[in-house]
């Protein structure tokens, strides 16, 4: 199933004046189509999987698949037009076969349609893509590409092959239409949350003098995991960024008395990744830490409440990095304090909270807004949690306290 709203893609196409959007990206793909791209995406070239999703809402999505993945996509999605091209991968038909001569014979009745290209023949897909376009109307319409992802080898092959198409950048229009969540996609980022965090209780619980890196990482690991059983969904993945002590590189640290620990941290569910943080220590930290970390949570505050539909994500950030100045900090400046998240290549996701970023904050958003600090000789100190734009402000995806927490303490 799609993760596309239709209503709102026919109005962000209506305003960019694209007549419909063609999707290459394989991440991009799996959003709009609702399946994934299939084995064939992973050589990073455009055409082994492409998605058409036309400007008017009532029209069928329609995209161009391999043969190895058609199977699976029909069954993910059902309604969606397929065009299928042959990759290098056998595909035979052998119900009821019993000998070799019946493989031999099963090859025969594929013919000259029998034969591969050595791993996915561009052209053919183009062409493909080429038939949809004409059936839709669309051979001579202005059509957006996700250019952001096309080689650009690639791009040329493709106006070569349909040269009477219109072809514009839909970088931008993609990246609008992915800011917006729907409800599915809602709820696996908050599934992702709620392990990411449950993480956390178990890494924070294994915090103890001389604990490495890697035994706080396997116990961050660990409570993922258990989370997401005992929640009854499944991870697609993990990723973990901690650090322990005041050098920020060095992945053999140990926990020593008062020494940071930063845990930057994430789960994916279904391809959609979390995105959170928690600063610990095992005794006081440092004065200077705590100076530090006190502004950070007030600035943190202060983002939290420019964080509303209809301001900009421009206006969040400065209002975090003038709280930063009024605490002292005058040279302090990060190039972003958070980003959408969701289930794009990396981590991060346009759009940003960066210095003077007009995009408005918009209902449905789900954002991580993160308040770090990175000293070589102290440390790593960072506040970050995800929450999901409401229609009056800002809902909090995480539990744990924003403070710094002295486990020796607990």
């Amino acid at each position: 199933m799609s993760d596309i709203d239709r209503r709102h893609a026919q109005r962000l196409m209506q305003e960019a004046g694209c007549d419909a959007l063609v999707i290459f990206q394989p991440e991009a793909f799996r959003y709009a189509i609702g399946a994934p791209a299939g084995v064939a995406a992973m050589w990073g070239r455009a055409g082994a999987a492409i998605a058409l999703v036309p400007a008017d809402a009532s029209a069928r999505l329609a995209a161009v698949v391999s043969d190895h993945a058609a199977g699976s996509i029909r069954k993910a999605a059902p309604d969606i037009d397929l065009r299928i091209h042959r990759v290098w991968i056998d595909m035979l038909d052998l119900s009821g076969a019993e000998s070799v001569e019946q493989v031999n014979e099963a090859y025969r009745r594929l013919g000259a349609a029998g034969s591969r290209p050595e791993t996915f023949d561009r052209s053919a897909c183009f062409a493909l893509l080429g038939d949809l376009l004409k059936e839709r109307g669309l051979d001579r319409a202005r059509i957006g590409a996700d250019l952001e992802f096309m080689p650009a080898a690639d791009f040329e092959a493709l106006k070569l092959a349909l040269p009477t198409v219109i072809w514009a950048d839909g970088s931008q229009l993609l990246r609008r239409l992915r800011a917006v969540k729907m409800p599915r996609e809602i709820e696996r980022l908050r599934r992702a949350a709620k392990a990411a965090e449950s993480g956390l209780v178990r890494m924070a619980a294994a915090v103890k003098p001389g604990a490495s890196v890697t035994e706080l990482s396997s116990a961050w690991k660990a409570g993922a995991r258990a989370a997401a059983v005992e929640g009854g969904f499944a991870l697609s993945g993990h990723w973990d960024f901690i650090s322990v002590g005041p050098d920020l590189s060095d992945m053999s640290a140990v926990v020593t008395p008062g020494a940071l620990i930063k845990a930057d941290v994430g789960t994916l569910v279904d391809g959609y990744s979390s995105d959170g943080a928690r600063t610990f220590t095992h005794g006081p930290a440092s004065p200077l830490a705590r100076e530090i970390f006190k502004a950070l949570e007030t600035a943190f505050a202060a983002g939290l409440e420019a964080l509303r539909p209809g301001n900009t994500f421009g206006a969040v950030h400065a209002a975090m990095l003038a709280s930063m100045r009024k605490d002292g900090f005058s040279e302090y400046y990060r190039g972003h304090f958070g980003h959408s998240v969701g289930g794009s290549v990396g981590i991060e996701e346009w759009p940003f909270f960066s210095a003077g970023n007009p995009e408005i904050v918009l209902p449905n958003m789900v954002v991580a807004l993160e308040m770090p600090f990175y000293g070589q000789g102290i440390g790593a100190l960072m506040i970050e949690d995800q929450f999901l734009i409401t229609e009056t402000g800002a809902e909090c995806m995480n539990t744990l306290p924003r403070t710094l927490r002295d486990l020796s303490a607990e």
